[in-house]
């Protein structure tokens, strides 16, 4: 499983002012041995009609702890959704990968980690009234 850890200067200074400033939504996600929130920021493909996130740096804390929890909240800019994560397949998500690739010019993670399979990518479906969901 690959994974490319984000350096200091990332993780203190640069994904906060991503947060503050608003530039990206925020993903909020129970941690998965404590239960804290971890909040970090995610860019969100809209696509034929449905959400996607796609981890950029391949198996992150994010992506484990939404495996566990299952579900999310996505704030942007004063609004909260709440969100059941539905983890891609291998088939599904190659041309997920590849659009959002395109979408948010950021090709250098996948540079360094080429293959689709080396980046999870869930998609979200809106949860109504904090507590159903839609099945599939």
């Amino acid at each position: 499983m690959s994974y490319q850890r984000p350096g200091w200067f990332t993780v203190h200074v640069v994904n906060p002012l991503i947060r503050w400033l608003g530039m990206a939504s925020t993903l909020d996600v129970a941690r998965r041995q404590t239960g804290t929130l971890q909040r970090v920021p995610v860019n969100v493909l809209e696509f034929a009609g449905n959400r996607y996130v796609v981890s950029m740096r391949g198996q992150t804390h994010w992506v484990r702890n939404l495996r566990t929890a299952e579900r999310c909240t996505i704030r942007r800019r004063g609004r909260r959704q709440a969100y059941l994560a539905v983890e891609l397949s291998e088939e599904q998500r190659s041309h997920i990968v590849a659009v959002y690739r395109d979408r948010w010019q950021v090709q250098r993670f996948f540079d360094q980690m080429p293959s689709s399979t080396d980046h999870p990518a869930f998609r979200l479906d809106p949860v109504e009234n904090g507590g159903s969901h839609k099945s599939h």
